[in-house]
């Protein structure tokens, strides 16, 4: 089935000659773009691009399909441009505050695809810990402002969430025991420990103290959670991290669930001021269709 974000790929694709510089454009991966373009030449019955190691090029087939899609999705931006007027939406600035790694990670794409769809209006990040965005959302400094576990009369939109996990070295003496089985927060309290923050008061440290424990032997305190798990992995100590913050390469280091288990949720909220913002409510609504849209296991921070 053929819908818009196809149209705005082979024109993303034919403008730059590129799937991959494309791709990135719509917010895509490589091999999500190829797919797509594949399944619309497939739908279509014909080629529309001929693809060589250097570059990507129309076909003449091609040709007259771009020139409808270009005018197709220029008459939509044009009808959404009347819409946006009438709303309010057509010009404006908004302000978003974030710890960072939401900032960095997860709400990149979702703003690239909102600024798409409403071209006038600028979306200025900032980004602060977690206490900072909350007092940049009670002075009414931001429209919108990502929060940690916010509480239900908030009215926050979730963005996503992730579990707390024990970080070890491969060689630690807790890491022979096997992963369904756990660590427990005494257990992390009292070996040398790594404390990252993330920029956040909700850490290792805090999380102890909640459970009545106190952590013995804090070797080094790193706001970065990537510093962390490369600390661990020489060895230095133990961690307490968010599971989304797990490198990618895991040589050297085991990680393990918490038990009892925790978890952490992110959520978008409005200020005073955002409250009555028609662009502020157009960007939350934009980004609750996204979230609708996104797979489950899609939706954290990294």
């Amino acid at each position: 089935m053929m819908n818009l974000s196809h149209w705005r790929l082979m024109v993303a694709v034919a403008d730059s000659g590129n799937i991959t510089r494309a791709a990135e454009q719509a917010g895509m991966t490589q091999s999500a773009a190829s797919q797509a373009i594949t399944r619309l030449e497939s739908t279509l019955g014909l080629t529309l691009f001929a693809r060589s190691r250097q570059q990507v090029r129309v076909t003449a087939l091609g040709e007259p399909m771009l020139e409808h899609a270009r005018a197709m999705l220029a008459h939509l931006d044009a009808i959404r441009a009347l819409v946006d007027d009438s709303h309010g939406l057509r010009h404006g600035r908004l302000r978003l505050g974030s710890f960072p790694s939401v900032i960095s990670t997860l709400l990149p794409p979702m703003l690239r695809d909102f600024q798409l769809r409403h071209p006038g209006i600028e979306v200025v990040s900032l980004e602060g810990t977690d206490e900072e965005v909350e007092a940049w959302l009670a002075d009414d400094a931001i429209d919108l402002g990502v929060v940690l576990n916010p509480a239900r009369g908030r009215q926050a939109l979730l963005l996503g969430g992730d579990a707390w996990v024990a970080l070890v070295p491969g060689t630690h003496e807790l890491a022979r025991r096997a992963t369904s089985r756990g660590i427990t927060l005494a257990e992390l309290a009292a070996q040398p420990f790594i404390l990252a923050t993330g920029g956040c008061k909700v850490n290792g440290q805090s999380l102890v103290r909640q459970a009545g424990l106190e952590l013995d032997d804090v070797r080094v305190t790193v706001r970065d959670w990537a510093s962390a798990c490369a600390l661990v992995r020489e060895g230095m100590g133990v961690s307490l991290v968010p599971e989304s913050s797990l490198p990618d390469n895991l040589r050297g280091l085991r990680h393990f669930p918490l038990d009892p288990g925790i978890r952490r949720e992110f959520g978008l909220v409005c200020s005073a001021r955002g409250q009555t913002s028609p662009a502020a409510q157009a960007l939350r609504e934009h980004l609750a269709a996204a979230i609708r849209a996104a797979p489950p296991s899609s939706v954290t921070a990294r």
